[in-house]
């Protein structure tokens, strides 16, 4: 397991055992982990049943699939003339919550979202790192450019944004990436079946007509690091650039979708978040600094200073299926 790899410094790591090998298998255990995530969270969600998750995860993920499905029925609503948008809404907001979040990719989208804003609070806790104005975010936001100026900014205020919903456990439509905006769309069209044909086609289009995915968080985030060119690599440190542009940063330069990377950061994952960084081009000291901050309990195994950037490479891009495509 992990734990006996990359744990405490006192733990030693068997000679016979090379760092890729270790790291390897490690990888494809946290592999296996990661495609079981999405269907037992849809059973977790439907049956109450926190025993594998925290509370705390479990209600987060439940809060933004049900706000998901309240605000696609509040738009309905809207354009069926009820006397109460907000209140049908609520009450008929479980059903299509259930069907939401009967697709996995739905729930690990959510799922790394609470991770990140989990992650978040306990470095602001522990490290005193800014969930929202990190050292980097206000570098960019003084930037000369005024271009790069701009959008730092629009990313500042999205991600305070972020920061206080995730507090109420709230996830707007127009925050979803555009295939799983599509896909809350397509299972309200499935639960809207009942209705007006052409009705129906008038609503889908009023919802897809404000969708614009480069204006989310995460989309100004992903235009935030690709500006910099190759400055991102300062985005490689938590501490300097912040949760949300650390993920953002690490997704990028590791190719791996950003979900992916966010519970990566989970102690179940160590081995993938470690060949994360060192696919990004950081130097093994500059990796064991990341664990410091990220799991300062935790020590790389014996011989990961060997490990070279294109073998980790190799590794993550034959794992599992997890990288973007």
């Amino acid at each position: 397991m992990i734990e006996a790899a990359m744990t405490n410094a006192e733990t030693p790591v068997s000679a016979e055992a090379p760092v890729e090998a270790i790291l390897r298998n490690e990888l494809a255990h946290g592999d296996v982990m990661l495609g079981t995530i999405g269907p037992i969270l849809g059973h977790l969600i439907a049956n109450h049943d926190h025993s594998l998750f925290s509370d705390e995860i479990v209600a987060r993920i439940r809060g933004m699939v049900n706000g998901i499905a309240q605000q696609l029925l509040e738009l309905q609503a809207g354009e069926t003339d009820e006397v109460d948008p907000h209140g049908f809404a609520i009450r008929n907001a479980e059903d299509l919550a259930e069907m939401i979040a009967a697709d996995p990719a739905f729930l690990t989208h959510c799922h790394g979202l609470a991770i990140e804003c989990h992650l978040a609070e306990r470095l602001r806790g522990r490290n005193a790192i800014d969930p929202v104005l990190s050292p980097l975010m206000q570098s960019l936001v003084a930037s000369d450019d005024p271009a790069t100026a701009a959008l730092a900014m629009q990313a500042l205020a999205s991600q305070a944004r972020f920061v206080q919903r995730q507090k109420r456990m709230q996830l707007p439509l127009a925050e979803l990436p555009a295939d799983l905006f599509h896909h809350a769309l397509m299972t309200w069209r499935s639960y809207a079946g009942g209705l007006d044909t052409a009705l129906v086609g008038r609503i889908e289009t009023r919802m897809r007509k404000d969708f614009d995915e480069s204006s989310s968080r995460l989309g100004l985030l992903s235009r935030l690091v690709e500006g910099m060119g190759g400055g991102a690599r300062a985005a490689l440190s938590v501490s300097h650039a912040g949760v949300a542009l650390f993920l953002t940063a690490l997704a990028s330069s590791s190719q791996q979708e950003r979900d992916v990377v966010a519970l990566s950061t989970n102690d179940r994952q160590l081995a993938r978040l470690a060949l994360a960084l060192r696919s990004s081009g950081l130097s093994p000291k500059e990796v064991e600094e990341q664990f410091l901050y990220l799991h300062p309990e935790i020590s790389l195994p014996e011989g990961f200073s060997q490990l070279r950037v294109d073998r980790a490479q190799a590794m993550l891009a034959a794992s599992g299926g997890w990288r973007t495509s």
